[in-house]
């Protein structure tokens, strides 16, 4: 089992950027594929990005491509979500999760595919 901490939410301008940081705990983060969920008011939760176990794929839905990242560190057993170029739509809590299986790039973006979710960190882009 895995247990996920979000951190570095916060409130940013328009344009602004933010690091958002899970960390995991357990020896065994380098199997699983790290996954950030957002969530914004009066809305479903929905995938933004993944990244496979040893990262070489990444994914990201289309309205973050480009401005965000989605690094990882084995080692630290942590994963980052790196957002720039912010828009107010972005506003939501974020969560991470973590996916213990293989799973396809479909699979990936679906919620129930997850099987450890933190507990979210507030993101409020104002313009």
């Amino acid at each position: 089992q895995v247990q996920l901490v979000e951190s570095g939410g916060g409130l940013v301008q328009t344009g602004g950027s933010l690091r958002l940081s899970c960390a995991a705990s357990g020896r065994t983060f380098s199997t699983y594929i790290m996954g950030w969920f957002r969530q914004a008011p009066g809305k479903e939760r929905e995938f933004v990005a993944a990244i496979s176990r040893g990262s070489y794929s990444t994914y990201y839905t289309d309205s973050v491509k480009g401005r965000f990242t989605v690094p990882r560190d084995n080692a630290k057993n942590t994963v980052n979500l790196q957002m720039n170029s912010l828009k107010p739509e972005d506003t939501a809590v974020y969560y991470c999760a973590a996916l213990r299986f293989g799973a396809t790039s479909q699979a990936m973006r679906v919620m129930g595919s997850y099987d450890y979710w933190g507990q979210g960190t507030q993101v409020t882009v104002s313009s």
